[in-house]
C-alpha cells in the first residue's frame, strides 16, 4: 500500500474491519500489516510450536565416577561420554566420595583434571569441578570447532 500515516492506516484498518499490527518496528518507516488479529495470532503461534518440534534440544547427560575408578573403567565411562558429546549434548560428571575418602579430596580433582586433559580443546568446561558434600561435579561441552577438525 504505500508509506502511511498512522491515522490512515488505522483509518484504513477501521473501513475493513480488520487489525494494525506492526510487523517490524525498527524499520524506517516502520512496517505494518492489516490482517485479523485472531487469525494472525494464531497462525504465529502454531508456526512457533512447529518450530519447537522440529528443534532437538540438547539434553544434559550424567555419568558418574567412584574415587578409586580404574583406568580400564574409566576408559569405558569415557567413551560413552564421547559418544554424548559428539551428539551435541552437555555431560554433567559426578565423582562421588564414600566414608573416608573425603580426607583426599584432592584425588577427585586430580581425576576431574584428568579427565578435562584426555578430552584436549575438543571440550569446553561449562562448570568447573566444585566439591557439593559428598560430589564432586562439573560440565562439559563440546566445543564448536572440535567437529570442523573430524570432518
Amino acid at each position: 500500500m504505500g508509506v502511511l500515516t498512522r491515522r490512515e492506516a488505522l483509518d484504513l484498518a477501521a473501513s475493513h474491519e480488520l487489525d494494525l499490527v506492526e510487523i517490524s518496528p525498527n524499520a524506517d518507516p516502520p512496517v505494518a500489516k492489516i490482517v485479523d488479529w485472531g487469525k494472525y495470532n494464531y497462525q504465529r503461534t502454531k508456526q512457533l510450536q512447529k518450530q519447537k518440534r522440529g528443534a532437538k534440544s540438547p539434553e544434559l547427560k550424567q555419568m558418574r565416577f567412584g574415587l578409586k575408578i580404574g583406568d580400564h573403567d574409566l576408559d569405558v565411562k569415557l567413551k560413552k561420554v564421547t559418544g554424548f558429546l559428539e551428539a551435541g549434548h552437555k555431560v554433567k560428571i559426578t565423582v562421588f566420595y564414600r566414608g573416608r575418602e573425603m580426607a583426599h579430596r584432592d584425588i577427585g580433582f586430580k581425576l576431574a583434571d584428568k579427565v578435562i586433559e584426555r578430552y584436549g580443546d575438543s571440550v569446553v568446561v561449562d562448570q568447573k569441578p566444585q566439591l557439593n558434600g559428598k560430589q564432586l561435579t562439573f560440565v562439559l561441552r563440546s566445543s564448536g570447532h572440535a567437529k570442523t577438525e573430524d570432518a
